[in-house]
């Protein structure tokens, strides 16, 4: 029977993270290299994943990059479309949407995001972590190497594996760089001399020195004391979230089965294969935790081991808790449909939202201070401002029509206002209606704006006349 002060110290672990040790100094984490097939499938999916970073800046669609987040001049592009300041609530909308996608997903998948998708899980153990195993070794040659003193050949080792590291966060900076500024501003700061450019050459070295930061040295703390998905998941899981778990039911009591043949044992041999692949230096044992990211290198690593002893697999699978507590078959719940449904149904509301978003915008309101004005004995004519986004890539010379009334515009200064391409026109003109058409003080009339014959929108405002019997 555990007492109370073993059972403190089996809880110990989650009293503080994985990569501090008591004295609160890090400990440096020498992941072992994975192998299976989820393993396999997650480095086939970081192909695709790299190839769409450094691909997607190069996409344009009517001349326009497919993703642009121009912060200094607050434009941003998606999927081709061009989106203002004025179009900021539908940014609202997106994290809205991505904040309560976040909530549903993980209450349902877990951290699988984390494991799967995650750049930064990507690029560190598909990229960075690999350039490690080749330049210095398997974990125990990594660990020898960093306890050796210094030589030729420890220096050519580690400066080779630095140098290549900040090679290449030089050159993910330059991508990152060019979804913020586009690929043709990022091409002229490579082509162009430098003293042209100080402001965006600047912005590469910065960016660059944060990604061989935290790739070469920051590494899982990332994920465990910045990131705060971790914390996030505490609260959004419950026992029927589907997780990266130990079949603690299957695998206890722990022991060698060839050393310890007096007393009956579970499946798990002891043999700390899933604590050496863990990137961040966790025991999946000991259950759900905070620095997990759902990777599933513990899953492969488990397998591999329960093959050799001629056991089944799936000791440490994708399960929820209370699959491995009753001993039920983890299947695709009814809550988990409700949520898969809901992340759906938002992200279809916002697919809409940005397809039907039109490329113009315009506001026409009455010049304040100027009430109506009679024009003869039989019309009235009221001065309006219009002002006009124009979000394609060609310029728009506006014309003003008045839709099912009978009536003129006279446009002031010429008969059409000019819009430039990705940008703003405004002007003034007159509506001019009969007398007979005022029956009250405010009349609502509708106008719509051309671009020749094309209608491009149409605008809704009130007419002033003077109140009649």
């Amino acid at each position: 029977m555990n007492t109370e002060p073993d059972i403190a110290q089996q809880e110990s672990f989650r009293d503080r993270l994985s990569t501090i040790d008591e004295k609160g100094k890090r400990k440096w984490v020498f992941a072992q290299k994975p192998k299976g097939k989820y393993y396999n499938a997650r480095t086939v999916l970081s192909f695709v994943f790299f190839a769409l970073f450094f691909t997607l800046p190069f996409i344009h669609i009517d001349g326009r990059p497919l993703f642009l987040f121009n912060v200094a001049e607050a434009k941003f592009h998606l999927f081709g479309k061009v989106f203002w300041p004025q179009d900021f609530f539908i940014f609202g909308l997106i994290m809205l949407t991505f904040i309560f996608f976040i909530i549903l997903f993980t209450a349902a998948f877990g951290r699988l995001f984390c494991g799967w998708a995650c750049p930064h899980t990507n690029f560190m153990e598909m990229m960075f972590r690999k350039i490690e195993y080749l330049f210095i070794g398997n974990p125990n040659q990594q660990r020898a190497l960093r306890k050796a003193p210094w030589s030729i050949k420890k220096f050519l080792k580690v400066g080779g594996k630095h140098i290549t590291f900040y090679l290449i966060s030089f050159i993910i900076a330059n991508f990152f760089l060019s979804y913020i500024i586009g690929i043709n501003e990022l091409e002229k700061i490579i082509t162009e001399p430098v003293t042209q450019h100080i402001v965006g050459f600047t912005a590469i070295l910065a960016f660059s020195g944060v990604f061989y930061g935290v790739f070469a040295f920051f590494r899982e703390q990332a994920c465990t004391a910045v990131c705060p998905y971790g914390r996030l998941q505490s609260v959004l899981l419950d026992k029927n979230s589907m997780i990266v778990a130990y079949d603690y039911k299957r695998g206890e009591p722990r022991g060698n089965f060839k050393k310890e043949k007096e007393k009956p044992l579970g499946d798990c041999i002891d043999c700390y294969q899933c604590v050496d692949v863990c990137p961040t230096g966790i025991d999946i044992r000991n259950g759900v935790q905070m620095e997990c990211v759902g990777c599933t290198a513990c899953i492969d690593a488990c397998d591999l081991v329960m093959q050799r002893i001629n056991k089944a697999t799936g000791l440490i699978r994708y399960a929820s808790e209370d699959s491995i507590s009753r001993g039920v078959k983890f299947h695709f719940t009814t809550r988990m449909k409700v949520y898969t449904g809901l992340c759906v149904l938002l992200l279809g509301v916002l697919t809409t939202l940005l397809v039907t978003r039109k490329d113009v915008g315009a506001t026409v309101m009455r010049t304040p201070g100027i009430l109506f004005q009679e024009r003869g004995t039989d019309s009235i004519s009221n001065l309006y401002n219009i002002k006009m986004v124009n979000k394609t890539v060609k310029p728009i010379p506006l014309t003003i029509r008045l839709e099912n009334d009978k009536g003129k515009i006279e446009i002031i200064g010429r008969n059409y206002i000019p819009v430039q391409e990705e940008g703003q026109g405004s002007g003034s003109f007159f509506v001019v209606l009969p007398k007979q058409m005022i029956h009250k003080r405010k009349t609502e009339i509708k106008l719509g704006l051309y671009e020749g014959d094309k209608k491009i929108a149409v605008v809704k405002t009130n007419f002033l006349g003077p109140v009649t019997d």
